[in-house]
C-alpha cells in the first residue's frame, strides 16, 4: 500500500514558469517529478501547497506524494543528487494518509524585497526601485488590510477559487540595509495577491493616493482600481504552517 510523504523543498524560481507544470515550459513540479520517478522507479505525481508564478521563489515549499517505495535512509541526498542547482530538498517524512499539501495549510507566509540601490548581485531576487517612499504612511496603510476579508481587488482576474475571501495575520515593511521588504503572512492568498498590494502600497509611499483611497481601493471589489503588480523576482514564499498531527516520521 501506498504511503504518503510530505516534502519541504526550496527553489530560485529565476529559470522557471512557476511550480506548476505547464507545456513546453520548465516548471519546479515537472522537475520534481521526474526526479521522484527515477529514484522511487514508479510513476510519481506531486501536489503542491500552492502556485508561484514565473519567477517567483521559494525559500519554503511544501509538496505531498505518494508511493511504495521501501525506506532508504539516504533517499534525501539522492533526491538532491537528481536535482539542478535552483531546487533544493529539506527533509521528506511520512505523514497520515489524507494529509494535503494544499488543503492542510493553515498559513503562509510571503516576503517582497526591494533594493534602493543598484546592485548586480540583487537582479534576481530584489526589484530595484530608486524613487523615494513614504515607508511610515505605506505601514499606516498595511493596517487597513486587518479591517477586511475580501481582497477580489488585488486578485488575478478569472481564477477558478470559490471565494476571494483571506484572513491577513501581519502585514508591514521592514528597512534591512539598503532593502525595503515587505512582510505578511495570511490563511490562503489570491493569484498575483502580494504582487498588486505591493504595486498599490508603492503608490501610498509615493504620495499618489492617500490612505483613504487606499480603503477605497479594498472596498470597490475591483482589480483595475489597484496598483500595478510588482515584478516577481522580488517575490519569495517564506513560511507555510501546518497542524503538528500531520506528521508520522521523518524519512
Amino acid at each position: 500500500m501506498a504511503q504518503r510523504y510530505f516534502i519541504e523543498l526550496a527553489y530560485n524560481g529565476t529559470r522557471f514558469h512557476g511550480w506548476q507544470v505547464q507545456p513546453n515550459a520548465p516548471s519546479v513540479q515537472e522537475h520534481l517529478e521526474k526526479a521522484l520517478s527515477a529514484i522511487c522507479r514508479e510513476e510519481i505525481s506531486v501536489t503542491g501547497a500552492g502556485r508561484t508564478d514565473t519567477g517567483v521563489h521559494a525559500r519554503f515549499f511544501v509538496a505531498h506524494f505518494d508511493s511504495e517505495m521501501p525506506d532508504d535512509p539516504d533517499f534525501t541526498r539522492k533526491l538532491n543528487g537528481f536535482l539542478n542547482h535552483d531546487i533544493v530538498i529539506f527533509r521528506v517524512y511520512k505523514v497520515k494518509p489524507d494529509a494535503h499539501a494544499r488543503f492542510d495549510a493553515i498559513s503562509r507566509s510571503y516576503r517582497y524585497y526591494i533594493t534602493r540601490i543598484k546592485d548586480p548581485f540583487a537582479q534576481e531576487t530584489a526589484w530595484y526601485f530608486k524613487y523615494p517612499l513614504d515607508v511610515e504612511k505605506m505601514n499606516e496603510a498595511c493596517k487597513i488590510l486587518f479591517e477586511y476579508s475580501d481582497f477580489t481587488s488585488f486578485s488575478k482576474l478569472h481564477t477558478d477559487v470559490k471565494t476571494n475571501n483571506c484572513k491577513i495575520f501581519q502585514a508591514e515593511w521592514q528597512e534591512q540595509g539598503n532593502q525595503l521588504v515587505f512582510v505578511i503572512k495570511a490563511d490562503r492568498f489570491l493569484r498575483n495577491m502580494v504582487r498588486a498590494i505591493v504595486g498599490t502600497l508603492i503608490e501610498v509611499g509615493q504620495g499618489k493616493i492617500s490612505l483613504d483611497d487606499f480603503r477605497q481601493v479594498i472596498e470597490l471589489k475591483n482589480r483595475g482600481a489597484a496598483g500595478v503588480s510588482v515584478p516577481a523576482h522580488g517575490l519569495f514564499l517564506v513560511g507555510i504552517e501546518y497542524p503538528e498531527d500531520l506528521l508520522i516520521e521523518r524519512v
